[in-house]
């Protein structure tokens, strides 16, 4: 099985402009996600896919492979297909790599990847245990429900499921809550087909784009991280991490 992983950047964002290539402590956001990424051994290669001139140069610079991709993707699922269309050598999996995660664990690209030693799985994600009320009623963590082979039965950024007669403060110590890390792998394939779908009822309800796959039929195997995972969204959060890893 020969792997591959694609980490989809684009300059232009309405909360932070310009992220790839904003410095943490010397290295660009893009160049310590792709350096994390390079450490995941089960990878045969890694590039970044973008739009950007400037995001180009930059991967470059430092000795990075980067693949110019349209300005017109809609998401970085769609950006990722382009990207691996450009290499000559085939590839059965391809990992969607966030490009927003500077510290990135190459043990999570090796699980999320040990997904596909069974046969059956298109197309695979990685879940977390919620340890506090606060991220399980926070609308912008999405989370996830699965059945008893680890399928993906729905995503949603409500709490699910609903616990009848329980009291939401206790629902934590009640259930089992899983949020979604949102890294994706799939088969080359699988890829290439969800790629022509139209968006759907269910992603437009939610804003969650894995409910297309769903509501088109795409089984989603899911797997256990016990890692957190640590997306930078905004300048402030940016700040965050820099004043945490000072410490």
């Amino acid at each position: 099985m020969r792997t591959i992983g694609i980490i989809p950047a684009r300059f232009g964002s309405s909360r932070f402009p310009g992220k790839p290539l904003a410095d943490i402590n010397g290295k660009s956001m893009i160049q310590r996600v792709y350096e994390q990424a390079k450490k995941a051994m089960a990878l045969h290669h890694v590039a970044v896919a973008t739009d950007d001139e400037r995001i180009k140069e930059a991967v470059l610079s430092f000795g990075g492979d980067v693949v110019m991709t349209s300005s017109s993707h809609e998401s970085g699922t769609d950006r990722c297909l382009e990207a691996v269309e450009y290499f000559d050598q085939e590839f059965d999996v391809v990992v969607n790599i966030q490009g927003d995660e500077p510290y990135i664990s190459p043990e999570q690209i090796e699980l999320i990847l040990s997904c596909f030693n069974n046969e059956n799985t298109e197309i695979a994600t990685l879940i977390k245990l919620i340890e506090s009320n606060q991220e399980l009623f926070d609308v912008n963590r999405p989370k996830v429900l699965v059945d008893d082979d680890d399928f993906a039965i729905y995503f949603s950024r409500q709490a699910i499921p609903y616990l009848r007669g329980v009291e939401k403060q206790v629902w934590n110590d009640e259930f089992n809550f899983y949020k979604h890390i949102g890294m994706y792998a799939y088969r080359v394939a699988t890829l290439k087909e969800i790629c022509q779908l139209k968006q759907s009822r269910l992603e437009l309800a939610e804003g969650l784009e894995q409910l297309r796959w769903i509501e088109s039929g795409y089984k989603i195997r899911t797997a256990i991280t016990e890692e957190e995972s640590y997306s930078i969204d905004t300048p402030q959060d940016l700040e965050s991490l820099i004043n945490t890893l000072s410490q």
